[in-house]
């Protein structure tokens, strides 16, 4: 019995359920329907088929579906999906200096502000506001203007006994001042007033703050005002004297004075004749040359080889500091971090202020300084009647000459141009 079906037989397979009997592999043959021959033919959709994803005939019109789904994927025409090797990426274009420079700027600005604010916040962190000035009596009107008191005491505090022996400081227990100067800014530019430690002037009246005792007024060196009752009364007793408003103090040691020239890498001086001072230990040659800490130090306490002794060691001090605030401002210690850190760090460790002083405020002095230097103010010294006065308690004291003196004050006060000159007559 047949089991096959009608119009099957067994002699002939079934190529769906049995395979086929071909040596080429059923997928190699081609089917009718696709050519071989020739680049493939170029798509036009029916009329009517138009839709995203719709199946689409091909071109040659034979109705047969080539199974490519349109829509859903990149094809030949230009796509970004799809099998690979398929689509075109998207080229790069020229790259945009103008936005990487305003980035760059950017950066640049941000990075300077956040170190322009450590610095800022470090620096005032390490100031020693130490004197109050609020505690000073009896104080004159502010006039025009800004004065600093800037002094220069003979402390021995952070040195060693072998500093000590070095510097030729000795070891006075207490603290003098070794040199007074008013720092007056202004519309009318700048002025750098020195004032002699031994001027015979009235000390007022005070209360000792270690011994409580009440001193009345009386007429002493201008020294003694900073040994009895320290800033306060020192800063009292000058504006008693000139009339001045003293608006901020700033003070530095032996030690604060040796580390700040060393950490600048010294000061380079030009002397007129040689120096030699055994007490101060001064011994320079004359011409121009680079003085250390210690020297520098040596250079601006040396007064035996001055004519006028006081007055001229004065004018050393005034000649110093403005060459050394120059050398601090110049490019070369500003735009060198390796140098510019360690110099406001010594300045700083040893430079005692007022409680009210601010960083910037600090900067305007020191820049005032400067600006001495570069013409834009003047150095005087206080008008002397008598720089050998002698006195009944004190030795040999500088006795100003007041009809000058107080004109010269009342010019600073008013903040007009300074036309009186200093020293003696």
């Amino acid at each position: 019995m047949n089991d096959w079906p009608e119009g099957r037989t067994p002699g002939r397979r079934d190529r769906y359920g049995a395979g086929s009997t071909s040596a080429e592999p059923e997928s190699a043959r081609p089917l009718p329907h696709v050519r071989r021959d020739g680049p493939p033919p170029q798509y036009r959709p029916p009329q009517g088929y138009d839709s995203p994803g719709a199946l689409r005939n091909d071109a040659g019109g034979d109705g047969y579906n080539t199974g490519q789904v349109y829509g859903h994927g990149g094809g030949a025409s230009g796509g970004t999906g799809g099998p690979a090797g398929r689509g075109r990426a998207p080229r790069a274009g020229a790259p945009d200096w103008r936005r990487r420079a305003k980035i760059g700027a950017i950066a640049l600005v941000a990075t300077l502000l956040a170190v322009g604010g450590g610095t800022y916040f470090w620096a005032d962190g390490k100031m020693r506001r130490e004197v109050d000035l609020g505690q000073v009596k009896d104080r004159p009107k502010a006039g025009e203007g800004t004065n600093y008191l800037i002094v220069g005491s003979d402390s021995r505090e952070g040195l060693s006994d072998q500093d000590k022996k070095d510097l030729h400081t000795g070891s006075a227990e207490g603290k003098r001042t070794d040199s007074m100067m008013i720092l007056h800014t202004g519309d009318n530019g700048t002025t750098m007033l020195s004032l002699p430690r031994d001027s015979y002037v009235t000390i007022p009246a005070f209360t000792g703050k270690e011994s409580g005792k009440h001193f009345p007024a009386a007429t002493h060196k201008l020294n003694q005002a900073y040994a009895d009752g320290g800033p306060e009364l020192l800063t009292q007793t000058i504006e008693y004297n000139t009339g001045l408003r003293i608006d901020h103090y700033a003070e530095i040691g032996f030690g604060g004075f040796r580390n700040l020239v060393d950490a600048l890498g010294g000061v380079e001086m030009c002397l007129d004749k040689p120096l030699k001072d055994r007490d101060s230990g001064a011994d320079f040659k004359a011409g121009c040359q680079e003085l250390n800490g210690a020297q520098s130090l040596a250079f601006v306490r040396q007064r035996h080889q001055e004519a006028d002794q006081d007055l001229g060691r004065m004018r050393n001090q005034q000649k110093f500091l403005n060459t050394l605030a120059k050398q601090a401002a110049s490019p070369t210690t500003v735009l060198n971090p390796f140098r510019l850190y360690p110099v406001i760090g010594s300045g700083l460790d040893t430079l005692i202020v007022d409680k009210d002083m601010g960083l910037w405020d600090l900067m305007d002095m020191f820049w005032a300084m400067k600006g001495v230097t570069g013409g834009d103010g003047q150095q005087t010294t206080v008008p002397i009647a008598n720089p050998n006065l002698p006195t009944r308690t004190d030795g040999v004291a500088v006795k100003w000459d007041m009809t000058k003196a107080k004109q010269l004050f009342g010019q600073l006060r008013d903040d007009e141009k300074v036309t009186v000159t200093g020293g003696s007559q």
